[in-house]
C-alpha cells in the first residue's frame, strides 16, 4: 500500500499549510468553536508536542475570516464568516536564557505586530506601555474588538528552572508583560494563553485572574489530542497496512503511546503516533527524546524523591493546578509536563478532590526511569539491558542477581557521601524498580494482599516474580516470610509460573550480599 509520506504533518504547527499541501488533518474546529462562544478568557495547558501551536493557529485563522481553510470541517457553516477579528500572535519560541533575552524577544513580538498592523507604539516607552498602545490602536483602527493568541506564555521561565536567579527576573518582566491585557478588556474580544505549566496565583496569575483554565474541564478535553476513534477515522489506511505488515493489532500501539488521561477519554500522543507511522511503524521513545529536561533528575537528587511512588501517586487538586518557582514539587512539573497522567480522581470524606498519577504509557514509564537509572550510576550498557531479559525469561536467577550486583557496583561513591540512603533498604529496592520499569517490565511496587504487601511483582508474560528485599540486619529468613503470609495466592489462578526471590543488602558493602529463590 503506497503512502504519500505529506500526510503527516511532523513539526508542522501552521494550519494553513496543512489543508493547502493536504496532511492529514485531525477535525478540533468544534472544540474551538466551542471555547470562543463559552468565554472571552481562556488557559490551556498541555504537555510540549501536543498540538498546542496548531490549535492556536486554527484559532487565529478562524478569527482572519479565512473561510476557504475550513471546507468540509465541523465549523464551516457554523461561524459567521463576515465578522473579521484582528489578531495579535504570540509566541516564545527562542531560547530565552536571560532576562535580557526575555526583553529582547519581547521587542521583537511587539515591533513584527507593528508592522503587521501598520501601527507605530509611542516613542519612549516601556514594552508594558507599548503593548497597551498596539491594543488599543489596532482596536481603533480596524473599529473592533481584537484577539490575543499567546503560545508558549511561560517558556522563559520553564527554561530557567535550574537557574532560579534568571527564572525569577523573567516572571517579573512577563507579569508586567501580560498584565496589559487585564487593562485593556474594552478593547479585547478573546484571548487565549497556553503552554505546558500554569504557575501559582502568586505569581503571573495574580495579574491574570480573569482567565478561565480549561485544562480539566471535561468538555474541551479532547483538545490537542488524538482519540481512538479519531485515530481510527483519520490514519485508517497506517492501520490497515500495519495490521498487514507487522501481524499485530492496534492494542501494542495504544500501550505505548495511549492511556493519557485528563478525566474523559484515554488518548494518544500526536507526535508519537506521526513519528511512528513515519517511521515503519518501529516503536521508539520518539516524545521522550525530542526534549529530555536534565533539571528533572537535579530535583530528584535535591527532594530525595522515592522512585516507586510515581507510578501510583495521590495528590491534591491544588497541587496539579500549579507550581511555584521557589517550591517546585517533582510530582508537578512530571503532571504538567506529560510525564505523569491522572488514573482517577477521588472525592475524600471531605469533599475533597484527589487524584492518582501513574505513567501514561510504556514509552514514558521506560524513558523516564532510564533517565533516572542512568543518573544514578554509570551508564548500564544495551549488552547489560539486554542480559536482564534474557534471564528473566529463562528463569536464570543466579544470572539476574549477578547483574543487579553490576547494577549496584556502577553507582558511583560520591552518591552516598553527605547522605545515610545506603542505610536504607528503600534506596536498593528503588533502584531495582526503576531499573527494571526501563526495561518495560510490568511492575507493581507494594503489590497489596490480603495478609501483607510484596515488595515488588514482576509481571512477564508466562512468568510471576515476587520479590522481598531486606537489609543484613534483617535477622529472620524474607523467603519463609514469603511463604508464610503466602504472597503468591494472589496469582495462582493465572495460569503463570510463580517465582518467589528475596534479595538482601549491605549498607558497608552497598550492594547484594545474599539471595535466594524457588519455583513454586
Amino acid at each position: 500500500m503506497e503512502i504519500k509520506k505529506t500526510d503527516l504533518p511532523i513539526w508542522i504547527q501552521t494550519f494553513e499549510k496543512i489543508i493547502n499541501w493536504d496532511y492529514i488533518y485531525v477535525d478540533k474546529t468544534k472544540e474551538a468553536l466551542e471555547i470562543i462562544n463559552d468565554y472571552s478568557y481562556v488557559f490551556l495547558s498541555r504537555p510540549r508536542r501536543f498540538w498546542k501551536s496548531l490549535f492556536l493557529d486554527t484559532l487565529r485563522n478562524i478569527f482572519e475570516w479565512k473561510k476557504e481553510l475550513f471546507s468540509g470541517l465541523y465549523i464551516e457553516d457554523k461561524w459567521n464568516w463576515e465578522e473579521k477579528n484582528p489578531v495579535v500572535h504570540i509566541k516564545f519560541d527562542w531560547n530565552l536564557r536571560s532576562a535580557k533575552w526575555l526583553e529582547w524577544a519581547i521587542k521583537k513580538i511587539l515591533d513584527f505586530n507593528q508592522r503587521k498592523f501598520w501601527i507605530k507604539c509611542w516613542e519612549g516607552y516601556d514594552f508594558a506601555t507599548c503593548f497597551s498602545d498596539l491594543i488599543q490602536k489596532i482596536s481603533e483602527k480596524y473599529e473592533t474588538k481584537i484577539v490575543i493568541l499567546i503560545d508558549e506564555y511561560d517558556k522563559a521561565i520553564l527554561d530557567n528552572l535550574d537557574a532560579e536567579k534568571v527564572a525569577k527576573e523573567n516572571r517579573e518582566i512577563l507579569r508586567s508583560f501580560y498584565s496589559v491585557i487585564k487593562w485593556n478588556d474594552e478593547y479585547i474580544r478573546f484571548a487565549f494563553l497556553t503552554w505546558v505549566s500554569k504557575f501559582s496565583k502568586a505569581s503571573i496569575f495574580s495579574w491574570l485572574n480573569m482567565l478561565t483554565d480549561i485544562s480539566l474541564i471535561e468538555k474541551y478535553w479532547n483538545v490537542c489530542w488524538i482519540t481512538q476513534e479519531e485515530l481510527e477515522e483519520n490514519f485508517d489506511k497506517y492501520i490497515k497496512k500495519w495490521e498487514e505488515e507487522k501481524n499485530l493489532k492496534l492494542s501494542e500501539i495504544r500501550k505505548w503511546y495511549n492511556w493519557y488521561n485528563f478525566l474523559k477519554d484515554k488518548v494518544y500522543n500526536p507526535f508519537n503516533l506521526l513519528k511512528f507511522f513515519a517511521n515503519n511503524f518501529e516503536f521508539k521513545n520518539y516524545w521522550f527524546t525530542s526534549w529530555t529536561p536534565a533539571f528533572l533528575v537535579k530535583l530528584l537528587e535535591k527532594q530525595k524523591y522515592f522512585l516507586p511512588e510515581l507510578s501510583n501517586l495521590k495528590v491534591w487538586e491544588e497541587l496539579l493546578d500549579s507550581f511555584d518557582i521557589e517550591k517546585i514539587k517533582l510530582e508537578v512539573i512530571l503532571y504538567q509536563a506529560g510525564y505523569l497522567t491522572i488514573k482517577e480522581k477521588i472525592i475524600n470524606e471531605e469533599w475533597e478532590q484527589e487524584y492518582i498519577l501513574m505513567f501514561p504509557n510504556k514509552e514514558v514509564r521506560m524513558s523516564l526511569n532510564k533517565l533516572f537509572i542512568d543518573y544514578f550510576t554509570n551508564e548500564i550498557n544495551l549488552t547489560q539491558r539486554s542480559a536482564i531479559n534474557v534471564w528473566l525469561k529463562t528463569w536464570k536467577i543466579e544470572k539476574f542477581i549477578e547483574e543487579l550486583k553490576i547494577l549496584f557496583a556502577n553507582i558511583p561513591y560520591n552518591n552516598y557521601t553527605k547522605n545515610n540512603i545506603a542505610h536504607f533498604e528503600w534506596f536498593y529496592a528503588s533502584l531495582v524498580y526503576v531499573y527494571l520499569q526501563s526495561l518495560g517490565y510490568e511492575i507493581i511496587w507494594e503489590d497489596v494482599i490480603n495478609r501483607w504487601r510484596i515488595d515488588l511483582t514482576v509481571i512477564l508474560e508466562e512468568k510471576i516474580y515476587l520479590i522481598e528485599f531486606k537489609m543484613s540486619s534483617f535477622k529472620e529468613s524474607p523467603l519463609e516470610q514469603i511463604r508464610q503470609n503466602k504472597y503468591y495466592e494472589k496469582y495462582q489462578n493465572t495460569q503463570k509460573k510463580i517465582y518467589l526471590i528475596w534479595i538482601i543488602f549491605d549498607e558497608e558493602k552497598r550492594n547484594i550480599i545474599e539471595s535466594e529463590w524457588e519455583e513454586l
